[in-house]
Parts: structure tokens; C-alpha cells; sequence
């Protein structure tokens, strides 16, 4: 079967609501270098490269700040900012 009908197979296949994540994905792997390869979340590498100490002092002041009730929810974040 030649690979553009298979695509439009699972295109006609996917339910309705799945389409325009579909559409995104494909317009992304346009885009892209067919040497390179194309990760997803699942299937990306793990980030081995070692913390940094900046990273540290920055995770750690992020916790301290949530141990000590200094946070914002996403919703009051933009309704202070206007963004809605």
C-alpha cells in the first residue's frame, strides 16, 4: 500500500476530536530534517546532563517558596496579569 494512502487511512480512521493535534504533529515533522531524528515526550532521552548549581539554588528556592505558601495559581496569575 503506498504511503500516502495509508496516511489518509488513519486520517479518516482518527475520531474527530484527535484531528487537529494530528494536523500539528504533521505540520512539525514537515519541518523537519529527515536525518534528524523525531522525539515525543515518551520517547525523547532522559536529560543526563549533571545539575548545575544554579539549577539547584533555583529548585531549591522554588521549594522553599511553596513550603511557605508563596505561590500563585495559573488563574490568578493571568487574571493579574490580564491575560483573559
Amino acid at each position: 500500500m503506498a504511503t500516502e494512502e495509508r496516511l489518509h487511512q488513519l486520517v479518516e480512521a482518527l475520531p474527530e476530536q484527535e484531528r487537529d493535534k494530528a494536523a500539528r504533529l504533521l505540520e512539525a515533522l514537515v519541518g523537519l530534517d529527515p536525518d534528524e531524528p523525531f522525539y515525543t515526550p515518551d520517547t525523547a532521552p532522559l536529560d543526563d546532563e549533571p545539575e548545575t548549581d544554579e539549577e539547584r539554588t533555583a529548585a531549591a528556592e522554588g521549594l522553599a517558596d511553596l513550603a511557605a505558601g508563596r505561590v500563585v495559581t495559573q488563574t490568578e496569575l493571568e487574571a493579574k496579569s490580564g491575560a483573559r
